[in-house]
């Protein structure tokens, strides 16, 4: 594989754009920095095929990302894959209001043909080329220039081991016929609604016990005025406030803006200072929450109580040997959330759909409605129709037992 020198100029880029265009995939991997501010600040970009690779420098001088960017999000003929990409895509989406399509990425991937959740990258490389990659770079600050050559290898390092890893990955998702489980997977990844910085929306990552709708009000208000303000300052939103004492403010909000400097959390400064009487009007203006946009409880169902969190337990454990049999991640299949809404009645669910539905929730809509159970056999936990059950009741497993 050719390895060129570090790309500082938009010639050279589109250069190696118009071949890579040319190629049936793309590897690609960023290095960027986001512990003091906001917007990740892109750093570095490397890809390859299976005949070249190169690292692009983002911040020299006059260059123009444009023939890269068209390449991710505007050539639909080129599979871009990543591992782990989501922070990847953000930073392009970031730039051109667009995401990179079609996508894949080889940690989701991994989940469809073993039971890895979230294999890291160079566990990744070791499991399938032998090679134990370098992390004495892991901790570079990416920003600094000029980047030395270790910095280059070590960086270009992550999508030539990409390139030679994805093919061999494709021909086993093919052969176990596993490719299609994952489509739904990779257009999530590529939803450009997973990256909009909504500021309206910013609520729903707080987490908030009270389900008042004025506390709820003001705990949307709130985020949006501190999205605001980190955006603006370009600053982390924890710089502003923490999520905690924000969720504080919303359910006990203080009458005055001298009350700030007793507010936990808060430098006493802000009881008189520019953002502090932000704060203030930013919860004089906030409205009761409308109650279209409560918090969805539909899939919650009917409260658990003891006996449904002893079935939570069954499913888990149902999953657990599911898993294994088929040698695929549990998290690919269901979800705890999941598993609880199934128990408590809800049937309007992902694991009861499609691919999902003949593997695994078949079965475990079977168990919540009393047509399986388990059973050890050979020294083995297996299920079995308890219609068809004929096995001694000394054999039997009782649920009490199982979930312990």
């Amino acid at each position: 594989m050719k390895i060129h020198d570090l790309i500082t100029d938009t010639a050279t880029l589109a250069d190696l754009c118009e071949r890579l265009a040319r190629s049936d995939f793309v590897t690609v991997d960023t290095e960027f920095m986001r512990e003091n501010t906001y917007w990740p600040e892109l750093c570095l970009v490397q890809i390859a095929n299976s005949e070249e690779a190169a690292a692009i420098d983002p911040l020299a001088p006059g260059i123009d990302l444009a023939p890269l960017l068209d390449l991710m999000c505007d050539n639909e003929d080129v599979l871009k894959v990543f591992h782990a990409g989501g922070q990847d895509v953000e930073i392009i989406y970031n730039l051109t209001g667009k995401t990179p399509h079609p996508i894949f990425d080889t940690q989701i991937a991994m989940m469809a043909i073993s039971q890895s959740e979230q294999i890291g990258y160079a566990n990744l490389v070791e499991s399938w080329l032998g090679i134990d990659v370098d992390k004495g770079a892991r901790f570079t600050d990416w920003s600094r220039r000029p980047l030395t050559d270790r910095q280059i290898e070590y960086a270009i390092g992550d999508v030539t081991h990409l390139a030679k890893i994805f093919p061999r990955m494709l021909r086993k998702l093919i052969k176990t016929g596993r490719g299609s489980w994952l489509d739904a997977e990779m257009e999530k990844l590529a939803d450009p609604a997973n990256y909009a910085n909504d500021a309206g929306q910013a609520w729903r990552r707080i987490r908030a016990p009270s389900r008042n709708v004025q506390v709820l009000g003001r705990l949307k208000a709130l985020a949006a005025w501190r999205e605001g303000e980190a955006q603006h300052k370009n600053i982390p939103r924890g710089r502003i406030m923490r999520d905690e004492t924000l969720a504080d403010i919303a359910s006990h909000p203080p009458k005055a803006q001298a009350d700030l400097a007793k507010v936990r959390g808060l430098s006493p400064s802000w009881k008189d200072n520019d953002i502090g009487k932000r704060l203030l009007r930013a919860l004089e203006g906030a409205e009761p929450l409308d109650k279209a946009e409560m918090p969805d409880t539909a899939k919650r169902g009917a409260p658990l109580g003891k006996e449904g969190a002893l079935v939570v337990d069954l499913l888990k454990l149902l999953l657990k040997i599911r898993s294994r049999e088929i040698d695929v991640a549990s998290r690919l299949l269901t979800r705890s959330d999941e598993m609880e809404a199934l128990a408590a009645g809800v049937r309007k669910l992902p694991v009861l759909e499609g691919w999902r539905y003949e593997v695994f929730g078949k079965d475990a809509l079977a168990l919540v409605e009393g047509k399986m159970a388990f059973a050890v056999k050979d020294g083995k936990m297996q299920m079995t129709r308890v219609a068809d059950a004929a096995m001694p009741e000394d054999d039997a497993v009782p649920a009490s037992e199982v979930a312990e």
